[in-house]
């Protein structure tokens, strides 16, 4: 029992050192590029998940996302403010954002599908901001911030993927951690017996409010900082890679596919989402454009009807089945 215990604490502490000396193994700079963006992409999908896993579905967070990487950018190039203080700021929005969308659902407790149709129309009136103020935000046509020559810590700007795989795997490994504290703290109990049943939960003495207001905008905080990290990496953002209503559902999607109540299960939905769009782009180029939303929703019905655990945790809770026989 006791080496079984050391083996299973030992696993994630072997596990991060061979990700961490991955890049000075292999360092082929496409694959360390996909990786990187399964990371960045790892980390918004776990930020969705923190609100999903208890009943509480946004198909708003493309619009804290596009929060996050837009006044990052554009306090960068038309202010001159470096991304170490642009990125707080932009947080702060995104953070204020929810607040004002949230604090009027919970408060007249408005619930399940009509609180989804509330975040799709914040993620699709911060599309609509995005695009109509395109003199500023570049509009459909994206935009580019401005770039320093060579590597520059202040600008958060590096051409080394070395340097930038290491800051997504601590960006991912953050995100874990959060979910784990989470997944670990008082508030998951709440925010459970208030899925199950609010007028229960608040009889209980568990302020209900609060409680949904805590973690919307800790979802928001961490959506709104990996559309900042994605537009660092890019040097390049456009209201359809960051805001809208697509990434919301992409999200989604993902999260539901790899797992929801698994905490490396958005990292799954990562890997297939990055790896469907890449072999999409490979295999048929621009004639495969939209393609990839096309197979999300069709996957994401056939997953919530046939595994609604998700992949992840359909085969843990395989496993734990398994054992128990």
């Amino acid at each position: 029992m006791t080496s079984s215990v050391t083996l299973h604490q030992l696993v994630p502490w072997i596990v991060g050192a061979a990700l961490i000396a991955l890049p000075f193994v292999y360092g082929d700079p496409y694959h360390l590029h996909i990786l990187i963006l399964i990371l960045i992409w790892s980390f918004a999908y776990t930020s969705w998940s923190m609100m999903g896993r208890f009943g509480l579905v946004s198909l708003g967070h493309g619009g804290f996302m596009g929060v996050g990487a837009y006044v990052t950018a554009l306090l960068w190039n038309h202010l001159g403010v470096s991304p170490w203080v642009g990125i707080p700021i932009a947080l702060v929005c995104a953070g204020a954002l929810a607040l004002v969308v949230a604090y009027p659902c919970f408060r007249f407790r408005i619930t399940g599908h009509y609180f989804a149709l509330v975040t799709l129309a914040l993620s699709g009136i911060v599309l609509q901001v995005i695009t109509a103020t395109r003199d500023w935000t570049g509009g459909s046509l994206g935009y580019t911030p401005s770039r320093t020559t060579g590597s520059h810590l202040a600008a958060l700007q590096f051409d080394d993927k070395t340097t930038w795989y290491l800051i997504a795997l601590g960006v991912w490994a953050g995100g874990l951690l959060i979910w784990r504290w989470v997944d670990r703290s008082m508030d998951r109990y709440a925010l459970e017996a208030i899925s199950e049943d609010e007028d229960a939960a608040a009889a209980a003495g568990v302020n209900v409010t609060f409680e949904k207001l805590k973690i919307t905008v800790i979802s928001a905080l961490m959506t709104a900082f990996a559309g900042a990290m994605y537009c660092q990496y890019q040097m390049f953002i456009s209201p359809d890679t960051v805001s809208g209503i697509a990434v919301s559902l992409q999200m989604v999607f993902a999260v539901v596919v790899g797992g929801i109540y698994v905490a490396m299960g958005p990292t799954v939905g990562a890997i297939i989402t990055i790896m469907l769009a890449e072999g999409l782009r490979v295999g048929f180029g621009t004639k495969a454009v939209g393609w990839d939303n096309l197979v999300y929703g069709v996957l994401l019905v056939v997953f919530i009807i046939f595994l609604p655990k998700g992949i992840l945790g359909s085969l843990l809770a395989r496993i734990r089945s398994s054992s128990k026989q």
